[in-house]
């Protein structure tokens, strides 16, 4: 195997006089002369100049959009605008065809619809491309993050018996044939004939199993795939998605609220340093798609500013109670603007009333607390009842622009009496989470976790607008393709 530079490292080195080997795929090839080489490294494509009167002409042939090549020669100067250095080629080889009447990705603007039809070719297109690079910076960013700290990274099962959420929208996990299912005396499903011995499910969230390894290990976190069953065919569902839920002992949700904020910040500050090319891009991509709505539907800062503006602002901080005060009371819920009006305390905040908080009333991101307990799980630690006898928990979401809630977390409760009672006003079953229980009942101390979903922050930093083009496989819906 010959060596090969990437193309990213020619260009930035910028170096000249010296003989490469480049590898890629041909995105153009201009009068039998000037290939536009790219190999993901970057979406900067290398110009490599062919002799094309030395060249064979059943070789030029074979160089059309799509196809890999490998390019040894000279490393020169460019003429051309747009690119310091070139390859001038001394040899071409084809290492794979690609027939210019069949292949579907012609150098010319695709839909993104038309581009997840197609979603094991789109890595090759400039956006995903961009897209794709970016997301592996925040990956690698976030068990950075952690590790730095002393986290321990937990891998949580997949196929777990618990509803962490107590939703029920789960995956079914069977090896049960389905036109044969054994059934009891009372004509019920017999789980106990199956793999498991009883019903499973494809995990909705780590966060339970990741509280026995906080009450253990102090500080852990865990980052993998999540499912839920939703009939949601929406720009911001997915059914299967990656999630990041740290969990921490003798934390409170002050120490919580201080962990996300944080992580937020140095994951976008690392795509700000290591993707600038790419963001710089993705900016002038949603610049260009703003423009096509009406004024009032714009966005008011561009990519760019809006990353800057989450690290140069400190998250603003309010309770739940103080936030419907100022959505009861604005102008748009006034003038029932709102799809869903604020009415009074106990409303379940949507989406359109978490963005107005953050883009139109503070103007930063914000981190909500202490939320009615009926609206949120049987998990979180309860605060005293205020004054008028509402009953809040110690929970928090953060919100971002453009988003809505961004990361969901709570202190946990540590107080065996008051989560058993809640887990019976729920209509939770104790039995099934007896080993759960087990960290109440021995050592238990406070603690505290969040959930962060990982397809949402990469949409966040790179301006997509649909949450199934930051995913390079997405799963909704009627679709399950490759």
């Amino acid at each position: 195997m010959s060596q090969r530079i990437k193309i990213k490292s020619l260009l930035q080195s910028g170096e000249t006089g010296f003989e490469t080997t480049v590898k890629g795929w041909v995105r153009t090839f201009r009068n039998n002369q000037f290939i536009a080489l790219n190999d993901g490294s970057t979406n900067q494509n290398l110009q490599v100049v062919v002799d094309f009167e030395n060249t064979d002409p059943a070789l030029l042939k074979r160089i059309t959009t799509g196809a890999a090549i490998s390019a040894t020669g000279q490393v020169v100067a460019s003429l051309g605008k747009g690119q310091k250095v070139e390859v001038k080629a001394a040899s071409i080889e084809i290492l794979g065809d690609s027939d210019p009447e069949k292949y579907p990705l012609q150098p010319k603007k695709h839909s993104l619809e038309f581009l997840r039809e197609i979603a094991h070719l789109r890595f090759r297109t400039n956006t995903f491309g961009a897209v794709f690079r970016v997301r592996n910076t925040l990956a690698f960013a976030v068990h950075q993050f952690f590790q730095e700290r002393g986290f321990v990274y937990l891998n949580t099962p997949i196929i777990t018996a618990s509803d962490a959420e107590g939703a029920g929208e789960t995956f079914h996990v069977t090896n049960f044939n389905l036109n044969n299912v054994p059934k009891t005396a009372e004509g019920e499903v017999d789980y106990k004939e199956d793999f498991f011995g009883k019903a499973t499910n494809l995990t909705v969230s780590g966060q339970l199993e990741g509280e026995l390894g906080a009450m253990a290990l102090s500080d852990i976190y865990t980052f993998g795939p999540t499912f839920r069953a939703e009939n949601s065919n929406t720009t911001r569902h997915l059914a299967e998605f990656w999630m990041i839920e740290p969990e921490m002992a003798f934390c409170d949700l002050e120490d919580n609220a201080n962990l996300a904020e944080a992580l937020l910040k140095q994951v976008i500050k690392e795509a700000l340093d290591k993707n600038a090319d790419d963001l710089e891009f993705l900016a002038q991509r949603l610049a260009e798609e703003e423009k096509q709505k009406p004024q009032n539907e714009r966005l008011e800062l561009g990519l760019l500013e809006k990353l800057q503006f989450c690290l140069d602002h400190d998250f603003e901080r309010l309770t739940y109670t103080e936030a419907i005060e100022i959505l009861k009371n604005s102008s748009q819920n006034k003038k029932k603007k709102f799809n869903y009006l604020i009415e009074s305390w106990g409303a379940d905040l949507q989406s359109e009333h978490e963005r107005y908080l953050v883009e139109k009333h503070f103007k930063k991101p914000v981190i909500l607390t202490d939320y009615p307990a009926e609206i949120k799980a049987f998990y979180m630690r309860q605060n005293e009842p205020d004054a008028e006898g509402r009953q809040t928990v110690r929970a928090m979401d953060i919100l971002f622009p453009g988003i809505g809630e961004m990361v969901g977390g709570s202190q946990r409760e540590e107080r065996l009496d008051k989560l058993e009672r809640r887990m019976d006003e729920m209509n939770i079953p104790k039995e099934e989470l007896d080993w759960y229980l087990d960290t109440r009942r021995f050592g238990a101390c406070e603690h505290a976790g969040f959930g962060l979903g990982f397809e949402r922050l990469v949409q966040f930093v790179t301006g997509m607008g649909n949450i199934r083009d930051v995913i390079p496989f997405p799963r909704f819906p009627k679709n399950a393709e490759f």
